[in-house]
């Protein structure tokens, strides 16, 4: 979220303790301890830090940081910080992530999670070639899962119907996964898994997903990323 030399600039900048302290757990991806925290400061050349009572600022932090292992930002502290302006990613954008973090803790499939966590992280990193094609990765691994489990003979049956000849039945989640995802979609909007302005909408993020994942002059912007991700969290990871 903050690279590790940015931090000397904005400690040396007229902050209160609390935010020079969240700026220092912003460089950092994982929970770090109290002596942690002082030599991150120290090596940025902000000294006064080590006199400061760092766990009791951030216990009283309402929220911004929590102690884990050590610790670190919750997605109130990362607004927080977003809100002094540590990158250009709009509050509205970073919802997005904070609202895909809330549903994190609802997927208990293991690589559903990892897809998700990893869209979640290239977007506040701003990587948002990355957190579409992330993003949308982890989508379908959740309509596959889906269609799997709930509607797996009603699925080969209409792939059969529509390309009998080259349609082996699926019997796993892989064997779904082998059918383009285009195609893929109209079969479930065939079987009014979904409708179709939905999958009008899951094409859409599909073309930018192949406009992302390949090697072109594309450019996507934070809204763009926020927009994508949005649609999938509405019409996929709060349905299925």
């Amino acid at each position: 979220m903050l690279k590790s030399d940015e931090l000397k600039q904005w400690l040396h900048k007229d902050l209160g303790k609390l935010d020079k302290i969240l700026l220092v757990l912003a460089t950092q991806d994982e929970p770090v301890r109290v002596f942690k925290i002082n030599e991150l400061a120290r090596a940025a050349g902000f000294r006064d830090m080590q006199k400061w009572n760092v766990s009791a600022t951030l216990s009283a932090s309402k929220g911004k940081a929590i102690r884990t292992s050590g610790w670190e930002l919750t997605d109130a502290g990362r607004m927080h910080v977003r809100g002094l302006g540590v990158a250009s990613i709009s509050p509205a954008a970073m919802q997005v992530a904070v609202d895909l973090r809330a549903h994190l803790a609802k997927i208990n499939d293991q690589q559903t999670r990892d897809f998700v966590e990893e869209a979640i992280k290239c977007h506040e990193a701003e990587l948002y070639r990355s957190a579409i094609v992330m993003s949308w990765l982890g989508a379908v691994d959740v309509l596959h899962k889906h269609v799997h489990q709930n509607h797996l003979a009603d699925f080969n049956a209409e792939a059969r119907r529509v390309n009998g000849k080259n349609w082996k039945n699926a019997t796993s989640q892989d064997d779904i996964g082998k059918m383009n995802e285009g195609d893929f979609l109209d079969r479930i909007e065939a079987l009014s898994i979904i409708g179709k302005n939905v999958k009008a909408e899951l094409k859409k993020c599909l073309d930018l997903r192949n406009g992302c994942g390949h090697p072109n002059s594309l450019k996507v912007s934070v809204n763009k990323s926020a927009a994508h991700i949005e649609t999938l969290l509405m019409n996929v990871f709060d349905k299925y």
